[in-house]
């Protein structure tokens, strides 16, 4: 059987859930991974009213769609980060509160707790995220940082995450850190750094993002088999990189969309990952895949609309099982 192909909601949270369910439906998806902003998923609702995460429930299924995992990216970014101005437009005002950064630490501390204790309620397995990171700002190694710092760092993201994992694990729940430039893991090796920082805890695993691996050009494939019994979940996202001679990868302080870019999101199967490839490696792993595909649609050059329909279609296209017989098999002795 095809795994279910779902539709991640944080690039839809302008739309109110129930429109969102019935775009859905219609673009040919089978489920959605709800963001926990919008009106899509909100954690303290979920935990003051017992009947939020059933009415949630029922409105999907009144539209025939699936849910097997939520995603609280923004309060986990806050968690780890040097806090700024900039963490104000993403986090709920009572996350933010008067933006006193040591603060803002603490109750996104505390809110991704609250994440954990309301997937429980909500009878989902994974919360997708990010973790934040107080050292990617030190990427570049200029001036030297002494390597103290960078294990501060490693150092600083077990101390504030291990207590959150200790409420996942009680409550059930995995996290899926998706490994992604200003977090804590954002290719292999800081990836490996991670989990040795939280002594290969079983509670945090990763939500398998190829679009944020290929631009730095790390083969998604390699970390797929580097981490297969850790990918928790999976996110089907496109990048293009156009390095014309002009543009780097380090993109010139250009926004998303900007053609002077050296790389960009696409739609996909419109961008360099080579997704059969992807498929192959899941299947072929020895802890083989069978959660959603969930399409995260951000192609700044695509409508929308069209560019998710056009998604769903494609990742069923796609996926495929793994044979259960050898090719030769007749000829076996």
């Amino acid at each position: 059987m095809a795994r279910p192909v779902t539709l991640f909601t944080g690039q839809w949270a302008d739309l109110p859930l129930e429109t969102l369910c019935k775009k859905a439906k219609e673009f040919g998806y089978d489920g959605l991974e709800l963001a926990c902003w919008g009106d899509h998923f909100e954690v303290d609702k979920a935990l003051a009213d017992d009947t939020y995460c059933a009415r949630k429930r029922d409105l999907l299924e009144r539209h025939d769609l699936k849910l097997f995992a939520i995603s609280n990216h923004l309060v986990g970014q806050a968690v780890c980060d040097n806090i700024d101005i900039r963490h104000k437009s993403i986090l709920p005002d009572y996350v933010w509160g008067d933006g006193d950064p040591a603060g803002v630490n603490a109750r996104a501390t505390e809110e991704m707790k609250a994440t954990a204790r309301a997937a429980q309620k909500l009878g989902v397995g994974v919360v997708n995220g990010f973790t934040g990171s107080s050292i990617w700002h030190l990427l570049y190694d200029f001036p030297p940082a002494p390597q103290s710092m960078i294990e501060d760092g490693f150092k600083q993201f077990a101390d504030r995450w291990n207590p959150i994992l200790d409420v996942f694990q009680e409550c059930g729940i995995r996290f899926a850190l998706e490994v992604h430039p200003t977090e804590i893991a954002y290719d292999i090796y800081s990836t490996k750094r991670a989990l040795e920082a939280i002594n290969n805890r079983p509670e945090f695993g990763f939500n398998f993002d190829p679009s944020h691996l290929i631009w730095q050009g790390v083969d998604p494939v390699e970390f797929i088999r580097e981490f297969a019994d850790r990918i928790y979940h999976v996110h089907m996202k496109d990048a293009s990189t156009t390095l014309n001679g002009r543009t780097g990868i380090l993109a010139s302080h250009l926004r998303f969309g900007d053609a002077r870019r050296g790389w960009d999101f696409r739609s996909v199967g419109r961008g360099g990952v080579r997704f059969e490839e992807v498929i192959r490696a899941l299947n072929a792993a020895s802890y083989p895949y069978d959660m959603p595909l969930s399409v995260e649609w951000e192609d700044m050059g695509m409508d929308r609309e069209v560019g998710a329909a056009e998604a769903a279609q494609y990742v069923k296209n796609l996926d495929f099982q793994p044979s259960q017989r050898a090719f030769d098999a007749a000829f076996a002795e």
